[in-house]
Parts: structure tokens; sequence; C-alpha cells
């Protein structure tokens, strides 16, 4: 794991949220997009050499949705940067760790995603991110 990638936070209103972060932070979100295969919208504020996530869902049975209902608002996931996503599942399962996927999927911010199941990791959801390449021609 080369760094904190972000820390996703779970919102219930989007703008309201988008607001509040960009006056703690001093700046707006640099990008917003909406995950549709995960139900969510997300925007990303820059910390220094880190990320903040907002979250938000954008269907009732999301993770976000169910996270809200069950927790209420807040941190829900950290986000670690890797080189090989691939190689860095197959270390954690070696390592005993539930994953919550077989492979990585595509995430916002133009990454590669996997969870890691918070009850192997001490409660916390733990993302592995890993930036998509463009490839030449």
């Amino acid at each position: 794991m080369k760094q904190v990638e972000h820390i996703g936070i779970a919102v219930r209103n989007f703008s309201e949220a988008n607001k509040l972060y960009s006056k703690l932070l001093g700046a707006g979100p640099y990008k917003t997009e909406s995950v549709e295969s995960e139900g969510v919208n997300t925007s990303f504020f820059r910390v220094g050499g880190s990320k903040i996530e907002l979250l938000e869902a954008t269907s009732e049975d999301s993770a976000i949705a169910r996270f809200i209902e069950k927790k209420g608002e807040g941190i829900h996931h950290i986000a670690f940067e890797v080189d090989d996503i691939v190689a860095e599942m197959e270390r954690l399962k070696q390592e005993g760790f539930v994953l919550l996927s077989d492979a990585p999927k595509k995430g916002a911010d133009n990454k590669l995603v996997c969870f890691v199941h918070p009850k192997s990791a001490n409660g916390v959801l733990v993302e592995l991110t890993q930036e998509i390449k463009e490839v030449e021609e």
C-alpha cells in the first residue's frame, strides 16, 4: 500500500454537503460524478496529498443508502492507493482478509477498486484503489 488515497464520507444531501465541505476546506470539489453501478453521486476535494470523497445515494437500495439508514451520515470508508490491485487483493486474501469482490471494479475518479469487508478489518471498510492507466496506441 502506497498511501491513504481518500476518505469516503456518506451524506444525505449532496448539495448541502458540498457547500459545507467547500467552506470547511476553503475550496470547492475538483470533480463530481455519478457511479451508476454503485448507485452514488460522488464529489472529490483535495486536502494536501489526500482527498475527501462525499457519497450520496441515488437509489434506496444502494450501499450508501443502507449505510446511512443503519449508521447515519459520516465516515464510510478509507481508501489506500496500490500499484497493482490484483496482486494486493491476492496478498490480502492470503493474509486472511475477506474481500467483497473477486475482481476489481471500475469506480469513481478513474480508479479500479476493491473493498475489504469491515468484519476482517476491525469494523472499517477498506477500499483499495489503482489508477486506470490510459492505453497508448
